[in-house]
């Protein structure tokens, strides 16, 4: 199996046991990113030389015995309604076509803190107005699985980009869906977190009391991983809660066996497909 089609945990079992190094894990991305990215459009922006950079500064420190964060090394890409300092963030619009932003959104400093690499911006419908990734202001993303279908959207470029393996974890944004269904349509999994867990500040807003930023991973686990980087209080974002934030992975040990699912009646009733 190619480097490019592991999960974040599973590279960074290979880091820890030095099977890999953080250079080749970047590369594999790359280079998967070049061979498809013509067919499947998710990326608005990329960063080649940045990405292999901040990979080699992150093997530096794992060659000096350095303790490193489990997303570090580890290539990840932003949906591009989230402010990346030195980077185009567009909204998918012509209208911010040359805005840079000055300053980064609180969980892409959270991830660089972690050392996560950082490839680029991802196609998403313009300013997050959408459900298909068809209405962006530059490109239509495709379904990896099947390119004439949608991934599915607004954040459709965070998911297809994790199903095809052009980005080991994404983030994404969900005011009615935008993550939860690009997520089901791709196969991937979509997290909207709790309504204040992950601070908003640095995200261009389409509904404030709805808007939730969240990862887009290849399995659960990562999924726990991610939030545990970018959860917890912001005092730049107003409705930000200071409470204790748990290890999301420790709740991965719970067994489900007597859990309950709840379906709302009205999911079922005549007429629903």
């Amino acid at each position: 199996m190619d480097l490019y089609q592991l999960t974040a945990h599973e590279l960074s079992d290979m880091l820890k046991n030095k099977k890999v190094s953080t250079i080749e894990i970047t590369k594999s991305v790359i280079d998967r990113i070049d061979k498809i990215e013509g067919s499947i459009e998710s990326y608005i922006t990329l960063d080649r030389d940045t990405a292999i950079k901040k990979a080699g500064d992150v093997q530096e420190k794992i060659n000096k015995g350095e303790s490193v964060s489990p997303l570090a090394g580890i290539p990840m890409a932003i949906k591009d309604n989230i402010c990346t300092e030195g980077t185009l963030t567009t909204c998918a619009s012509k209208m911010l076509n040359n805005f840079v932003p000055p300053y980064d959104a609180t969980v892409v400093k959270r991830l660089k803190h972690n050392d996560a690499v950082l490839l680029g911006k991802l196609n998403m419908d313009e300013f997050a107005m959408g459900s298909s990734t068809e209405n962006s202001c530059f490109k239509k993303t495709k379904n990896p699985w099947d390119l004439e279908r949608v991934p599915g959207g607004s954040s459709g470029g965070s998911a297809a980009s994790v199903a095809a393996g052009e980005a080991v974890f994404t983030l994404g944004s969900d005011t009615g869906g935008s993550i939860r269904q690009p997520a089901a349509y791709c196969g991937v999994v979509g997290m909207k977190p709790t309504y204040g867990a992950v601070s908003r500040f640095g995200l261009v807003a389409f509904a404030s009391s709805l808007d939730q930023i969240g990862p887009l991973t290849r399995d659960v686990t990562d999924c726990a991983m991610v939030m545990n980087a970018i959860a917890g209080y912001d005092s730049m974002d107003s409705t930000s809660m200071a409470v204790e934030y748990p290890d999301y992975t420790k709740a991965l040990v719970n067994d489900v066996k007597c859990m309950k699912v709840g379906i709302p009646r009205e999911y079922i009733g005549e007429g629903i497909n």
